[in-house]
Formats: C-alpha cells, structure tokens, sequence
C-alpha cells in the first residue's frame, strides 16, 4: 500500500523551487530518496513518518540531488545526440525507415524499422530477440568454463536490475544491456553466473568474479554512470 504525492519543496531566497513525490511505504523502515532515470525525485517514508520528513530530507539531500538531476540531464543529451542511430554492444546502427514494415530486420549496420509510433515498440522488440541469443551463448561458455549449471534463462525490464540469480540456478537479464558495450554485458553475465556457486557478495564473490572478469570494476562503474542512456 502507498500513497503518491506530488509538491513542491519550499523555496529559500537563494534557491528555486524544487519538485518532488512522497510515496508511503509499508516496508519502509527509514526515509528514502531517490533521483530515477527520468530525472523524478521521490521520497519514500514509513506510514507513520510525519509529513514534513519528507521536506527535511530533500533539503538535507539537495545538493546530492541537483547533482543527481544533472547527471540525469547529461545523459538524456547524450540520448539525444545519437539522432538516428542506436547502440548495440558498442557499435552504431544506422536507423532507416520503411513505409508498411511491422518488424525491425538488421542488414549490415543498418536496421531497418517501421516509420511513426510503432518504430520504438519494434525495436525493443528486435533488442529482446537478440537479447535471448547474446546472453544465451555468453551464459552457456561461462557455466562451461566454470563447470556450474543454470536451470533458466529469462530476458526482462526491470527499472533497476540489470541482472539476478535465483537460488534454484534461474538467471534473469535486462535486455538494455545491450545498449552498452558488450565489456559491461559481459561483466553482467559474469556477476550472475558466479552467484550460481557464491550467492551473496562475500570475498569470496568477489574473488571469483575477479578470476573471470579482471576488469569488473571499470564495467560496473561505467553501468553506474551511463545507466540512464540505456533507453532506445
């Protein structure tokens, strides 16, 4: 159960006005805010939080936020800036329109897509197909490199994972990693499938991912930081 609330958080004389949403949360145990890809600021509070928690967060958290906010901008330019092309694992795919197409095919470094409102539905459709193979043949090379086994693989959009492991051996990845440079798809795909032998983040997680993925470290900043250009 929750309850969203949109206001504006009281200007100062030196500080525009800077709007925000409260949302109430069952399980939440302590006030939470949170800058989304969309460049929304949300505040979660317990249910029996006061109201005005909500105001002294974001003024405590404002400059973290407007910082945030700026990063949000930064890479909506950058999503802009492709113009008619998308990314595929670090490469450019030239956009080329076609009157009556339905579906998106790939010929070269040119996709070609339907025109209007169902261009971007297509593709995402054409990303998720491709998803399926990626990190089909990434996961079954690793679990045989390792010698571990994975019962599923599930190719999803989550707003925030970019990747999961169940403890039955289930591996569930974002589709909008391919978006990024297949360096960072492919520490993805590391990271959960050495959870199918190590299923928290111990030392000795680490040390595993380190053995397979040296460069871990780099990947996971840049996924950190470019998150939000992970969009079509």
């Amino acid at each position: 159960m929750y309850a969203l609330i949109q206001q504006p958080l009281a200007s100062t004389r030196h500080e525009a006005t800077l709007a925000y949403q409260v949302r109430r949360s069952a399980r939440a145990r302590r006030v939470r805010v949170v800058v989304d890809r969309s460049g929304t600021v949300e505040v979660v509070l317990p249910q029996r939080c006061a109201a005005h928690a909500a105001d002294d967060a974001v003024q405590e958290l404002r400059p973290w936020i407007e910082r945030r906010l700026a990063e949000v901008e930064r890479q909506r330019a950058s999503v802009l800036a492709r113009g008619d092309t998308v990314p595929y694992l670090g490469s450019s795919l030239t956009l080329h329109p076609e009157s009556g197409r339905a579906l998106v095919t790939r010929r070269g470094d040119t996709l070609l897509v339907p025109i209007g409102p169902q261009r971007t539905p297509a593709l995402e459709r054409w990303y998720r197909r491709m998803a399926r193979a990626e990190f089909s043949a990434r996961v079954e090379r690793a679990c045989e490199l390792t010698g571990l086994q994975h019962t599923r693989l599930t190719i999803r959009d989550q707003r925030t994972r970019w990747g999961s492991c169940s403890r039955s051996g289930g591996l569930s990845f974002n589709w909008r990693l391919l978006l990024a440079p297949e360096a960072v798809l492919n520490y993805v795909v590391w990271h959960e499938v050495c959870h199918l032998a190590v299923m928290d983040h111990s030392p000795r997680f680490w040390a595993l991912v380190q053995r397979h993925c040296p460069d871990h470290r780099e990947q996971a900043l840049w996924l950190r930081r470019n998150a939000g250009t992970l969009v079509l």
